[in-house]
């Protein structure tokens, strides 16, 4: 098997070459990557380009959102999605999985720019940010054909709730995730980053209003969750065309929803508890419908 070689071999005034071979496969080459410069000001055009994009119709026009740390952008490139732009902090280099997300960027001739760490914490959306933050495309989506299994979310406010969801949708099989004009954008900094890379495996259609969404799960039974009230989940046959639907974490789903459901799913819960957390009760439901659905082998 092919071994892969990834080492920095300079570090001199500003700037970074890296030595990459695949021994058997590929010539060893030297790759440099090109804009180096470390930026120290918050009012540099590309940083003040990438704060602008923490506002949602910001995001909306430049068809682009922010990715931040390693495993997330990671995942961005492993499927296949191409940053238009890549930060990171200098002392990020010292971690062999940077120099090799780098060295990827540099052979897909994605542009690299060096920041130092109080910009980082500019463009950033935490407090300690990792040290490596990418600009992505929105890629485009449709509906399924066949499409036989759904999540409709209604109303989830919580950006690392509706995160936890899309992780959840697309481990359980998901063919599509919809969500509803009142719920978080898909695209926020925080819901990108609960997510671990979902946004780019996952088909999901945003911001939709509940006309789209009829048309979208039309010819699916569709089951709404909710607390105390209607069938047991391992009483639903969910190998059938479905599309759940997963209201808020206050006051769960609108009055659109309630029309549009075939009829309710519920998690029976010892007396006095009120409610699970959305997240978990969501994941519950996913993975009841896949153990039927599907024959999923346990991994560790």
């Amino acid at each position: 098997m092919a071994r892969f070689y990834l080492e920095t071999i300079i570090y001199l005034r500003g700037s970074v070459s890296l030595l990459i071979g695949v021994q058997c496969c590929l010539p060893l080459q030297v790759l440099r990557v090109d804009d180096l410069e470390i930026i120290t000001s918050t009012a540099n055009e590309s940083v003040k380009y990438v704060r602008s994009l923490h506002r949602r119709r910001s995001r909306y026009q430049e068809r682009v959102f922010i990715a931040e740390g390693l495993r997330t952008v990671e995942e961005a490139l492993k499927a296949g999605v191409q940053p238009t732009v890549l930060f990171h902090t200098p002392a990020l280099l010292d971690e062999p999985r940077a120099r090799l997300i780098l060295a990827q960027a540099e052979a897909r001739g994605i542009q690299a720019k060096v920041v130092n760490e109080s910009v980082m914490v500019h463009m950033s959306d935490t407090v300690a940010p990792s040290g490596i933050l990418a600009v992505l495309p929105m890629r485009e989506h449709a509906i399924p054909n066949p499409f036989a299994w759904g999540l409709v979310i209604d109303s989830v406010r919580d950006p690392g709730n509706l995160g936890t969801i899309l992780r959840s949708a697309l481990a359980a099989g998901v063919e599509l995730v919809v969500t509803s004009k009142g719920t978080v954008d898909i695209y926020s900094p925080k819901v990108v980053r609960a997510a671990m890379g979902a946004h780019f495996r996952l088909n999901f259609l945003v911001n939709q209003d509940w006309q789209a969404i009829e048309h979208i799960v039309r010819g699916l039974c569709v089951l709404l969750a909710k607390p105390g009230e209607g069938t047991p989940y391992w009483e639903i046959d969910w190998r059938q065309p479905v599309a759940l639907v997963i209201g808020g974490e206050a006051e769960g789903a609108g009055i659109e929803a309630e029309k549009l459901a075939s009829g309710y799913v519920t998690i029976p819960m010892r007396a006095g508890v009120e409610s699970l957390n959305t997240a978990v009760a969501t994941g519950i439901l996913l993975f009841e419908a896949a153990r039927q659905r599907f024959s999923i082998t346990p991994s560790l």
